[in-house]
């Protein structure tokens, strides 16, 4: 199968795709030993020979994860402000791989990483209406019909929000614990959604993304999705277009730095929440071994 150049040079993990193209305008690729300029130019990796600066590309089998962010990480792959990045924990995937979309800085869940970027993009697409499910806590006594204004859409400087999922899960004192799906991604929009309601955000989880959750994952593990969830991946979205025949291999944690493992401890120590009228669930806020299930 014929591929971009781009694209081959960032399955074979030399480098992202706008810096392999970079690559190829410099004249440091050469394809079958002709020197390739052109971007639009395609190969194919398994019977061409790609080469970048000498050196021929073997490209990376396509690894498809789920990772239990903790609290306090950035999901970016570096950070100018020298805070912890879901990097220091991906080193730990055994391929170059980046996350599929964001979490705030401040909140923790399910966030997958790949490095197949056709996958990625198809699950940001704003058209594949891709839910995901927060388990929220904020501060104020909310009852069914303050959820009300956050199903039908809340008004905020960008424009009103999409029809969400919501229903109460239970009160504490003067805090309300409940369960939102959406599907958008705008940048922290359940926190602004809380601002714009008069009830501030105080925990945030994503306890579910497109499906897929993080259970019996603590903050700071991943793993690599079953071929089951891939099918179901592929049948509702379209991606992936080949299912590895890989095993999934079982939860590991990463070897973060101590930032990230104080990030992680913190992540771990509040109060998970529990439906109104059912018993205290065992290790209650413990994000990474009990979540809410939110497919939708």
């Amino acid at each position: 199968m014929r591929e971009r150049l781009q694209k081959i040079i960032a399955q074979a993990g030399l480098a992202s795709r706008r810096h392999a193209e970079e690559l190829i305008t410099a004249g440091r690729v050469r394809v079958n030993g002709r020197i390739v300029t052109e971007l639009g130019t395609q190969a194919d990796p398994r019977n061409d020979k790609v080469e970048v600066d000498g050196r021929r590309l073997v490209a990376e089998s396509l690894v498809y994860l789920v990772f239990h962010k903790p609290k306090n990480v950035v999901s970016t792959m570096s950070d100018p402000e020298g805070r912890p990045t879901v990097a220091t924990y991906f080193k730990e995937a055994g391929a170059r791989v980046y996350p599929v979309g964001r979490l705030d800085f401040a909140t923790s869940g399910v966030l997958l990483a790949t490095n197949d970027g056709e996958f990625a993009n198809a699950l940001l697409h704003p058209k594949k209406d891709v839910p995901k499910t927060y388990v929220v806590k904020v501060r104020g006594t909310m009852e069914d019909e303050d959820l009300n204004r956050w199903r039908k859409g809340v008004d905020l400087e960008d424009g009103r929000t999409l029809p969400a999922k919501a229903k109460l899960i239970r009160h504490e004192e003067d805090k309300t614990w409940f369960e939102i799906t959406i599907r958008e991604g705008r940048n922290q929009q359940i926190r602004r959604m809380g601002e714009a309601t008069g009830f501030f955000v105080m925990r945030l989880v994503r306890t579910s993304f497109a499906g897929i959750d993080h259970e019996g994952l603590r903050p700071g593990q991943m793993r690599m999705l079953s071929a089951a969830e891939l099918k179901a991946l592929q049948e509702t979205y379209g991606v992936p277009k080949r299912i590895p025949k890989a095993v999934p291999q079982r939860a590991r944690s990463a070897r973060p730095t101590d930032e990230s493992v104080k990030s992680a401890r913190t992540a771990r120590s509040g109060t998970k929440p529990r439906a109104a009228g059912r018993p205290a669930p065992r290790s209650p806020a413990r994000e990474g071994r009990a979540t809410q299930r939110g497919r939708s």
